[in-house]
């Protein structure tokens, strides 16, 4: 074998290698953001196990306190948001509200005893306390799947590779403004 045939397969061999590993990590780049992109979807399901409560709860507790109008429609309304949100991050501020006026209901209801001793709002208040767990759980892992695509993106070498291939930034989930403080009802 001449000098010549030998550089032309070890450039064949390197130009080989080097496609094949932009190849694996082109696809490792789209294996995490459809990973992070599912995980998503798991938020999604559980705020929407959510959302099916909420209504059951509300007429519950309707029927033994009328008074409470404001936060009956504040919870209603967004509800409405939250189903007309088309953006993850539209979804996310939109579910932060559902949170807000569901944890003035909850609070609420521990405020008025013959309330948290019906069956039926006991009930609901556990289901919704397992959701709440299980969107919680949900969150952190679309946190964690993100933070693998963005490491992924922002090291060399994967990084050259996702910006030539536009692979761009997906927002962590954060919590909204204000979620640290308990909310409080006056009667």
């Amino acid at each position: 074998m001449t000098t010549s045939k030998k550089i032309w397969i070890g450039v064949g061999i390197v130009v080989l290698v080097v496609v094949l590993g932009l190849v694996s990590s082109y696809n490792g780049l789209v294996s995490m953001k459809e990973a992070a992109t599912s995980q998503w979807q798991q938020v999604e399901t559980a705020y929407q196990r959510r959302l099916d409560l909420i209504p059951n709860l509300v007429e519950s507790v309707k029927g033994a306190m009328k008074q409470e109008t404001a936060i009956f429609t504040a919870l209603a309304d967004a509800r409405s948001g939250y189903a007309g949100a088309k953006t993850l991050n539209e979804k996310a501020v939109a579910a932060g509200q559902v949170e807000s006026a569901l944890g003035r209901l909850l609070a609420i209801v521990e405020n008025y005893p013959t309330l948290k001793s019906l069956d039926t709002v006991q009930n609901l208040m556990t289901q919704l306390e397992g959701t709440e767990n299980r969107v919680s759980v949900e969150r952190q892992r679309f946190n964690s799947s993100v933070q693998s695509y963005e490491v992924a993106i922002k090291t060399f070498p994967r990084s050259v590779i996702a910006s030539m291939f536009g692979f761009g930034d997906i927002k962590y989930f954060e919590a909204q403004a204000g979620a640290e403080v308990a909310p409080q009802v006056k009667l």
